[in-house]
């Protein structure tokens, strides 16, 4: 049990960890960033008041995001892949948000009023599509 723990826990195994989960938490970082800019609301602040909608909706949005970098990780064959795969993916996302607001009017306004059925279905769209994003990023045969 001991030679498999050390034949897992390695060298090049535990380095190629921590540079993943590094740019893992730095892309997720920018990711946030960067949605809570790009939205109309200011999430954080609606957050610390207690807008339960905001945070459902950010929420998705974050899930939607993880969900194919996590599987971007698994199947990529380089950091540089990872990066490029992922920004791919954050883009998608952000895309999803502004399809949403185009379906539901005032989206924004209506999450910042702290209306629960729009921050809902907002972050079930968010969730929806990271997992279909996640889905079509697997290697071809």
């Amino acid at each position: 049990m001991l030679a498999a723990l050390a034949l897992s826990l390695n060298a090049t195994a535990v380095f190629g960890f921590i540079i993943y989960i590094v740019v893992a938490v730095l892309l997720f970082a920018l990711f946030q960033f960067a949605y809570t800019r790009l939205t109309p609301h200011k999430e954080f602040d609606l957050i610390r008041e207690n807008n339960s909608a905001a945070a459902v909706a950010l929420a998705g949005s974050l899930v939607g995001f993880a969900l194919p970098a996590s599987n971007i990780i698994a199947y990529s064959v380089s950091v540089l892949d990872f990066v490029v795969w992922v920004v791919i993916a954050a883009v998608v996302q952000l895309l999803a948000f502004a399809g949403t607001s185009l379906v539901l009017k005032g989206l924004s306004a209506r999450i910042a009023r702290g209306e629960m059925a729009a921050a809902i279905y907002s972050a079930a769209v968010a969730v929806s599509v990271g997992l279909l994003n996640s889905a079509c990023m697997t290697p071809s045969a």
